[in-house]
C-alpha cells in the first residue's frame, strides 16, 4: 500500500490551499509501480507520468516518441504502485493539437488508465482545448517555458524567456493559462527572476524544473535525481544519488558471485 507521509497533497485542491500556505510542493516523475509505491513512501505530494518516458524508459531521442498507448500503460503501472497519489499524466506529442474532440479522447484514455490530472505544453493554438477539457471534469496543469515537445521549433534545449519580449510572452501566456482554469502551471528552463514574477502573479501554484528556487514547487526526473545515466547531467539537475554506479556495483557484484560459485549459498537454496 502506498502512503504519503506527509500528506501536503492529497487531490487536486490541495495544489491551491499549499499554494495558499506557502507550503513547497514537491514532485517527480514515476514511470513504473515501484517507482511510484517509492515516491509514495517517500513523501512526495504527486508524480508526473511524463513523456520523458520516452527517453527514460524506452531510450528514445526524444518526447515525441511517446504514443498515448505507451502514456496509458506507465499511468496504469504508476496508478497502482501508488493508488492514494495525485497523478499527473502528459499528454503525448499532438495529442492537444487535434481539436477539442481528440483532445478530450487522449485525455479520458489517461483519467481511465489511472491519471488524476493531465498535462499539456504550451499554450498558442490550444488554448480552447484548456477550456474544453477542464469544462468537461479534467484537471490540466499546463506548461510553459522550455517545451520539450516543441524542441524543433526551439532550436534544441535551450533557456527560454531571456529576452524582454520572450519572457513577456511567457508572462502573459501564464497569466492566460491560469484564467482558462489550470490548477498549476510547469515552468521549465526560464530564468529565475521570470519564474519568481509569474509565481507572484498567479494564484495557481508554478512547479519549477530550471527555474529557480521561488516557484511553489519543484519537479525533477526520477532517473536524474538518482543518477541513473552517468552522461546526462544538466546544470539544474541535483544528483540526490549516483544510482548508476550502485547498480552497476551491485550488478558486478552478482556476477562476480555465480562465476565463482559463491552463489546461491546454502542457506539461499530451497529444500
Amino acid at each position: 500500500m502506498s502512503e504519503n507521509r506527509f500528506g501536503a497533497v492529497k487531490s487536486i485542491l490541495d495544489f491551491a490551499a499549499a499554494r495558499a500556505a506557502a507550503r513547497p510542493i514537491v514532485m517527480t516523475t514515476a514511470y513504473d509501480a515501484l517507482q511510484a509505491r517509492l515516491a509514495a513512501r517517500a513523501g512526495i505530494d504527486a508524480v508526473l507520468v511524463g513523456d520523458s518516458v520516452a527517453m527514460a524508459v524506452h531510450g528514445l531521442p526524444s518526447t515525441v516518441h511517446a504514443t498515448l498507448e505507451m502514456m496509458c500503460a506507465h499511468t496504469a503501472a504508476v496508478r497502482r504502485g501508488a493508488p492514494d497519489l495525485v497523478v499527473v499524466a502528459d499528454l503525448p506529442f499532438l495529442a492537444h493539437r487535434r481539436g477539442c474532440a481528440a483532445a478530450a479522447e487522449a485525455a479520458g484514455a489517461l483519467v481511465q488508465a489511472g491519471a488524476t490530472a493531465v498535462k499539456l505544453e504550451g499554450l498558442a493554438g490550444h488554448e480552447d482545448v484548456i477550456a474544453h477539457l477542464v469544462g468537461s471534469g479534467i484537471p490540466v496543469m499546463g506548461h510553459l517555458g522550455l517545451t520539450p515537445q516543441s524542441v524543433h521549433l526551439l532550436g534544441g534545449y535551450r533557456v527560454q524567456g531571456r529576452s524582454v519580449d520572450d519572457a513577456e510572452a511567457i508572462r502573459a501566456a501564464a497569466r492566460q493559462a491560469a484564467e482558462l482554469g489550470v490548477f498549476a502551471l510547469v515552468l521549465e528552463c526560464v530564468p529565475a527572476a521570470l519564474a519568481a514574477t509569474i509565481t507572484a502573479e498567479l494564484s495557481v501554484p508554478t512547479i519549477g524544473i530550471g527555474a529557480g528556487a521561488e516557484t511553489a514547487g519543484q519537479i525533477l526526473v526520477i532517473t536524474d535525481l538518482l543518477g541513473l545515466d552517468p552522461d546526462f547531467r544538466p546544470r539544474f539537475v541535483r544528483r540526490y544519488l549516483d544510482g548508476a554506479q550502485l547498480v552497476q556495483g551491485a550488478l558486478a557484484a552478482y556476477a562476480a558471485d555465480v562465476r565463482a560459485a559463491g552463489f546461491p549459498a546454502r542457506e539461499e537454496i530451497l529444500a
